[in-house]
């Protein structure tokens, strides 16, 4: 994920940002970095609430702790490592191995200087106690092309494409059948803005050009200019259709077309933890680069947080080993029939040392059956709504669980009978281990629907399920 018209940040699986947690980041910074950026005092939790006052912002979740080598309280982590900080090349230009290099300040480039706009790649070197910087900037313009030709997409199209070639057949199922026949559904995606640009990936929903990607990548370009590059080395002009920062989602139109492959949806909910995932995007500005590896983790809470003040986003994230580097962004992660189940966001970097850059092992995608609910809204309406329960929780307690700081007035917390200390530990059958957690698990329902939440007292006793009907945001 290369950051785009966003600056780089750093990743804190376990804090909030607007309206959550920004925790201060401490410690030198190595060589000629950027300075960090220190994060802001909470606001109103998206979907839940304000925080309760005693909450620790440097309180991490107990099961996404980095190793035993990292402090997240004290670590610092250096801004953007050799080729995160490339500035856009001519359109679509080669990139080669003396392309990936620090820039220096004022090129174009941004690690995690204040005030900075813009940087490149589009995956902010997401830390696992930093903070990612992603864009506030939502736009909505919507087509209003009313053209008449025939138009296919995602949502109601079956890929078929085979990709073999006749003297060298292709056995289905392999890496290579996946590659030849997910590559036309994916795309790369460069912004070019006064203030600088970005690059990342996206993936192709509708036949005449509607592409997702995530937000990050192109928050900031609506006054800018956004080129798409397919497969086959067409390039077209593309816009923002809409976008929403909370989940990092947003849909751009490539201009003119009305022949593009629609990436076929697959169901994110069915992954297994080990399953084989193939990540396709455009890594460093490496057009169609085609990486493998498992589904490491499910339902991640990872945290992103606003720019300047911005908007967050918080993802209920895939957790996955294949290679995802700066530039993957808003691409395709495919299960082995070839179908998206996830859409690469966030990558963590342990950085401080030499030959740290780029994939860890470590990257994060959006689960699909999400990003298709929030890409089908934009489309459709121009913006989304996200479920809430109407409580605020504290994320400082050091209690197993989601500690309610308190409930709103006719709320959904409050009819289900929900009170101030009561403890939510589980989420249907999903348990939850921290108020983010809450979040991510409320956010990866849709509005309407029914959940059930096992709740205790802060002392673990007087277990008992109580029925919350999500309301909207």
């Amino acid at each position: 994920m290369t950051n785009g018209p966003a600056g780089n940040g750093q990743f804190h699986p376990n804090q909030q940002g607007n309206g959550w947690n920004n925790p201060a980041q401490g410690g030198p910074q190595p060589g000629p970095q950027p300075s960090q950026q220190h994060g802001q005092q909470p606001g109103p939790q998206p979907g839940l609430g304000q925080p309760g006052p005693q909450q620790n912002p440097q309180q991490p979740i107990p099961q996404q702790q980095p190793g035993a080598h990292q402090n997240p309280h004290t670590q610092a982590f250096p801004g953007p490592r050799a080729g995160m900080g490339q500035p856009p090349q001519d359109p679509f230009g080669a990139q080669g191995p003396g392309s990936l290099q620090h820039n220096q300040p004022g090129d174009g480039a941004v690690g995690v200087k204040e005030k900075q706009r813009f940087s490149t790649p589009a995956v902010a070197a997401l830390l696992l106690v930093g903070a990612i910087a992603v864009s506030a900037t939502t736009a909505v313009v919507m087509d209003q092309t009313g053209a008449t030709h025939n138009v296919t997409s995602s949502f109601d199209t079956q890929s078929s494409s085979s990709g073999e070639n006749a003297s060298n057949p292709i056995d289905p199922g392999t890496t290579e059948d996946i590659a030849a026949r997910v590559l036309p559904s994916v795309v790369s995606i460069q912004v070019a803005t006064a203030q600088g640009g970005g690059e990342g990936s996206g993936s192709i929903f509708t036949s005449d050009g509607m592409i997702v990607t995530n937000n990050h990548v192109v928050a900031g370009a609506e006054n800018g200019k956004i080129q798409v590059r397919l497969n086959d080395g067409r390039i077209l002009d593309a816009k923002v259709v809409a976008a929403d920062p909370q989940t990092d989602i947003a849909v751009i139109k490539a201009e003119g077309a009305t022949d593009l492959q629609p990436i076929e949806l697959g169901d994110s909910d069915a992954l297994n933890v080990g399953e084989s995932v193939v990540a396709i995007g455009s890594p460093l500005g490496l057009a169609s680069t085609v990486t493998t590896g498992i589904v490491s983790a499910k339902n991640r809470p990872v945290q992103a947080t606003g720019e300047d003040g911005g908007e967050a986003s918080l993802i209920d994230a895939i957790q996955t080993d294949a290679a995802i580097n700066p530039g993957n962004s808003g691409g395709a992660l495919v299960n082995m029939e070839g179908k998206l189940v996830g859409i690469p966001s966030v990558i963590a970097s342990l950085g401080g040392r030499q030959g740290q850059s780029g994939s860890i092992g470590l990257g994060f995608a959006i689960p699909s059956n999400q990003a298709q609910r929030i890409a089908q809204d934009l489309i459709e309406t121009g913006k989304t709504s996200h479920p809430i329960i109407g409580a605020k929780v504290n994320t400082g307690s050091d209690i197993f669980g989601a500690e309610i700081a308190d409930v709103d007035s006719g709320s959904p917390a409050e009819e289900a009978g929900l009170k101030k200390g009561d403890v939510v530990t589980r989420v249907d059958d999903r348990p939850v281990e921290s108020g983010v957690g809450l979040i991510a698990a409320i956010r990866s329902h849709k509005v309407g629907d029914t959940v059930e939440m096992t709740v205790t007292d802060s002392n673990g006793r007087n277990e008992h399920t109580v029925s919350v009907t999500l309301g909207a945001e």
